[in-house]
């Protein structure tokens, strides 16, 4: 994921479009897109600021509520349950998810497969 342009290059942006040059003029001189310098004025215009939002953060599990219980109740059941196996109950159950999504559901869960067979 790329880093946000710093605060200085935005607010030399600011600066010289609130002097008079035209949006296109400043980003070929600034060396960025027109749509950056576009969209830094209008966060100026929406909060104040021509601070960066939020970049990255915590994501809820796809796996979870009445799906969660569904994927651990076949795991308990002992059966030969497989995780391409799951992650195609759980698209007939109506939510999507791929064979490495429920991987990490079952290692966030503590759950581990031995070859004896035995879901722990």
């Amino acid at each position: 994921m790329t880093k946000p342009y710093p605060m200085e290059l935005r607010e030399r942006a600011l600066r010289f479009v609130k002097a008079g040059e035209s949006r296109n003029a400043v980003a070929r001189r600034l060396g960025v897109s027109i749509s950056c310098v576009v969209k830094w004025l209008q966060r100026h215009e929406a909060t104040g600021s021509l601070k960066p939002g939020k970049v990255g953060g915590h994501v809820k599990p796809k796996i979870s509520g009445g799906h969660r219980d569904w994927v651990l109740q076949q795991i308990a059941g002992g059966g030969h349950v497989t995780l391409q196996g799951l992650a195609d109950g759980l698209a007939a159950r109506g939510l999507k998810v791929d064979y490495r999504t429920v991987w990490n559901f079952v290692h966030r869960e503590g759950k581990s497969f031995k070859k004896n067979g035995l879901w722990r």
